[in-house]
């Protein structure tokens, strides 16, 4: 059907037989005549079979003109002919064909009467066409007439005024055009100046104006041109806008603002500075550790600037890491502040712009404002914690690219403590608590901490082993508190604070109470007090002249009498340690003499006792505190190790002075319980006895023994079995209540240490007190005892109390010879103590408790010479107590100690003598306190006196069924 609508149009407006006749030849002979036509119409056809016969024809016929029907069937024709087939195919087409031709005549029949209608109105268009001509023709002649009979010049007047205001009007719109293209070096010279508003309002101008003008040529280049330059304008905002990042000023930036805003990009402007934030922490740092890693390669080589920044991280020498670490802060702090400065400017915007505004467009422009307004705030305030991510993950890197194990002390202090305040900028830059800062810190602190104290502990062992336990001449004021390991305690646990630096606190308060970001606000940094405040720390701990306080009483006796047995170095000014300086002037003997006391207990305002490795220990204590306070998640590792350093130092002092296989057999109960149990936990858990047998090969629990510590061993130099010095007394005194002393600031930094601790580890702390610290007292009376023990001869007591006569028949008047032996013995005793006391300050509690032993072994000496004796009678009892009350009379001068030990130990056993039998039963049950040969002699030597061989029986039996359990 499209076929034929498209050969009708082309025809045109012919009639139908003209229509027929324009077909091409193979088309006209498809066409049927117009008998064929009529024979068509005459035949009765089902429409309905009609429609299916035209719809059985193939698609292809309907495609378009240039389809070759005839080639087309022929090339559809089986490869082998069959005659009737192709008959009955070619019925088929015929059928189809007259189908088609039936329709097309009955379409060409039913259109005719429109056709011809159509052509009636062609025909009227044609006659009207014609008298419209004719109408034209007679208004031209008219033309010329009234051409002709007006004047040409007065029409040309006309024309030439007309021109005269065209080219007027392009001459303005020519010197506007000028004035465009020139504009291009106007706003290069404001963009020199940084005027970027102005620029921006300049082309923004110019391209209004030019839009004005498009309809020129001209215009459509400069309009281009000046595009250009608002890019470049664009482009140079941007960077002005990344200069902000690293050095904000209020001008600039309010500068840069505006031209955003008048190019109506604010938020974009906000995308753009958080990018350029970020780029600056990366380009920042990089450049920072490049500069440092370059300086110590020493050569030009550029392969480090081709490195990621994690990797040069990596080639940061130790004498170079904690001046470009604290580099690093201060040019991030730069680049923190310069975004909060950012953020203050926009919130004191934000103020400022928040006025009410009645005009609708202006209400327009406000809302859309108030939109920008909620943009940049929201993504300021989202950028602060992005911000500290980058800075964080940068100074994570810096951290972690380096082993710090080796370092000294004092600079991972520093590290820590810049760690620390940029932790406390990060804090008040956006409240964070910086968990990746403190993960790499902590990484880092945990394994310096291990290699430091298992060094420090080697150290230690080195100290003592080499310690000569002489005294370490401080002043009598000295306080922890003075050693700068301390300091950072601050002043408010010293009340004796001088007024200056009383005002200095105070300041320092008041500098506090304001934020980091307040303090250097417009200049400063806080990365810069570090160097400053270490050249202040300055201690003064040790005398003066080694004559302060007690020192000026131990000289007196340098110079009583004779110092002929004084050792020459002991002679000796003090020299100071620190410059090897001999004081060039000593304190007056003269008046030294005039302070001498007439007892060795000296007050108890002297200088404290301890040693030089006693101040070590202080020392390490007031490092590992120091270094606790500024890093909090490892304070239970720090407080573990420093409670390892007084058990170390306690189990030295033991080991060295007070391991004895006597004190079992004394019966004193000299270690307590609690003072073992420390003692067996200490070697333990900290003690490597494997280490003396270290050849054998074995190190199956090498892991464990990492932890452990080799016991440490005295020196020679330090010499116990010289009677003459009371077997090393002086030393002894200085070990043990060195010890006493640590204990003391032990005890005065609990508080401290126990807020620092985390809450669930609490328990260790106070254990470690209650078992540890407070048993460091109790070492006296074993480390003692063995001075006591051996500074009387008990032994030759003995033999002369065996060889006095007991079954004496009448009453003395007059006591034994032992007795003033032994309380010569004392008075040596005493003497020699003094001659101690002249080096060494000897303690109340020290002399009491040697008195205390020396006393009490020689009343349980008196009761086991007692339990001696073979016959005794009633004289000889009352004598051995007239022996024992001379021996008190007299010893109660020597010394102030009250009451006397044990004196009711040997009373009661003398006057056991007299007791009768039901008595004695019960005596012998209540007073386990006696040994079983002490007993059975008590039984024996009152036999045949007040009590028969039958009850002797019972009370031996009885001594026995009290011995069984022991056994």
């Amino acid at each position: 059907m499209q076929k034929i609508k498209s050969l009708m149009a082309r025809q045109g407006l012919k009639s139908p037989q003209e229509s027929m006749a324009d077909l091409s030849p193979v088309e006209n002979l498809r066409i049927p005549s117009k008998e064929e036509l009529r024979e068509l119409r005459e035949q009765p056809i089902d429409p309905q079979a009609e429609q299916e016969m035209i719809d059985s024809i193939e698609e292809v016929y309907f495609s378009n003109d240039s389809f070759d029907m005839v080639q087309h069937e022929l090339e559809k024709l089986p490869p082998e002919l069959n005659l009737q087939e192709l008959e009955e195919y070619r019925d088929k087409l015929k059928r189809q064909q007259a189908a088609v031709s039936k329709k097309v005549a009955d379409l060409i029949l039913e259109k005719q009467p429109s056709y011809v209608k159509e052509l009636e109105r062609v025909t009227a268009l044609q006659t009207n066409l014609q008298l419209a001509a004719v109408i034209c023709t007679n208004a031209r002649r008219q033309l010329t007439v009234a051409k002709e009979g007006f004047t040409e010049a007065s029409l040309g007047l006309l024309a030439n005024q007309r021109r005269r205001q065209l080219l007027t009007g392009l001459l303005k719109s020519l010197r506007t055009i000028k004035t465009l293209q020139r504009t291009d070096v106007r706003l290069s010279e404001m963009l020199e100046e940084e005027d970027y508003p102005g620029a921006i309002q300049l082309c923004l101008e110019c391209q209004k104006a030019a839009s004005t003008f498009k309809h020129y040529s001209c215009i459509s280049e400069l309009n281009s041109k000046l595009q250009d330059t608002l890019e470049q304008i664009e482009e140079q905002l941007d960077v002005a806008l990344s200069k902000t990042c690293k050095h904000f000023d209020v001008s600039h930036y309010t500068k840069v603002q505006l031209a955003y805003t008048l190019l109506g990009k604010t938020q974009t402007a906000m995308d753009q500075l958080h990018m350029h934030f970020t780029q600056a922490i990366h380009n920042t740092v990089f450049q920072v550790v490049l500069g440092y890693v370059e300086l110590c390669a020493g050569n030009a080589d550029t392969k480090f600037q081709k490195m990621q920044y994690k990797d040069l991280c990596t080639h940061i020498t130790l004498d170079s890491y904690i001046p470009c670490l604290t580099d690093l802060c201060k040019a991030l702090w730069e680049v923190m502040l310069s975004y909060h400065r950012t953020m203050q400017w926009h919130e004191e915007h934000d103020k400022q712009d928040t006025t009410p505004t009645p005009d609708d467009a202006a209400a327009a422009e406000s809302d859309e404002s108030v939109v920008d307004r909620s943009y940049v705030k929201k993504k300021l305030e989202h950028g602060l914690t992005r911000i500290w991510q980058d800075v964080q993950l940068k100074v994570k890197a810096y951290i972690l690219g380096t082993d710090m194990s080796n370092f000294k002390y004092d600079d991972f202090i520093v590290v820590l403590d810049v760690i620390s305040r940029l932790m406390q900028v990060g804090e008040e830059f956006c409240g964070s608590k910086s968990e990746v800062l403190q993960e790499s810190i902590k990484r880092q602190s945990v394994n310096y901490f291990k290699h430091y104290h298992r060094a420090r502990l080697e150290e230690l062992r080195m100290f003592l082993e080499n310690e000569t336990w002489e005294l370490c001449p401080v002043k009598s004021n000295f306080n922890i508190a003075q050693l700068h390991e301390f300091k950072f305690m601050g002043q408010c646990r010293s009340p004796s604070v001088s007024p200056s630096r009383q005002a200095t606190s105070s300041t320092s308060q008041t500098q506090e109470e304001l934020s980091l970001f307040q303090q250097y606000l417009q200049e400063g940094n806080p990365f810069e007090m570090h160097a400053e405040n270490k050249e202040e720390e300055t201690e003064d701990v040790l005398a003066s002249n080694g004559y302060e306080s007690d020192e000026l009483e131990k000289s007196v006796y340098q110079d009583y009498d004779s110092d002929s047995d004084v050792p020459e170095e002991l002679k000796q000014d003090y020299v100071d340690e620190q410059t090897g300086d001999v004081p060039l002037k000593s304190v007056s003997r003269e008046t030294i003499r005039s302070k001498k006391k007439s007892d060795y207990n000296l007050n108890k305002t002297n200088a404290p006792i301890l040693t030089n490795t006693t101040l070590n220990v202080i020392r390490l204590v007031g490092k590992y505190m120091q270094m606790m306070n500024i890093l909090k998640p490892i304070a239970f590792d720090v407080i573990h190790c420093v409670s390892q350093l007084f058990d170390y130092y306690l189990y030295a002092v033991y080991t060295f002075f007070g391991r004895n296989d006597m004190y079992e057999s004394s019966g004193l109960g000299l270690i307590s319980s609690r003072l073992r149990t420390t003692l067996n936990r200490i070697q333990e858990s900290l003690i490597d006895m494997e280490a003396v047998g270290e050849n054998t090969g074995v190190h199956s629990a090498a892991e464990d023994r990492k932890e452990k510590v080799p016991s440490p061993h005295l020196s020679q130099l330090v010499v116990l079995t010289n009677s003459g010095t009371l077997y090393g007394l002086a030393q002894r005194v200085v070990a043990t209540e060195s010890l006493v002393f640590l204990a003391e600031q032990f005890e005065s930094l609990q508080s401290h240490l126990d807020t620092m601790m985390p809450a669930a580890k609490k328990p260790f702390l106070q254990q470690f007190y209650s078992q540890t610290v407070s048993t460091a007292s109790e070492l006296r009376k074993p480390i003692y005892w063995i001075v006591a023990a051996k500074a009387i001869d008990y032994e030759q007591m003995l033999l002369m109390m065996a060889g006095v006569k007991w079954d004496i028949r009448e009453i003395m008047s007059q006591h034994n010879v032992y007795v003033d032996v032994l309380l010569k013995e004392f008075e040596q005793f005493n003497k020699r103590l003094e001659d101690v006391s002249r080096h060494v300050r000897i303690p109340l509690p020290v002399s009491n408790v040697l008195w205390e032993h020396c006393i009490r072994l020689a009343n349980r000496t008196l009761v086991e010479g007692y339990a001696n004796v073979k016959k005794c009678s009633n004289e000889g009892r009352a004598l051995m107590q007239l022996d024992f009350q001379q021996f008190l009379m007299k010893l109660e001068k020597l010394t102030d100690l009250r009451p006397i030990p044990d004196k009711e130990f040997v009373e009661t056993y003398i006057k056991a003598y007299y007791l009768t039998e039901n008595d004695m039963e019960q005596f012998i049950k209540n007073h386990r306190e006696y040994s079983m040969k002490q007993l059975a002699n008590l039984v024996n030597v009152c036999l045949g006196s007040h009590i028969n061989k039958k009850a002797r029986q019972k009370l031996l039996a009885a001594i026995d069924d009290i011995d069984r359990p022991k056994r």
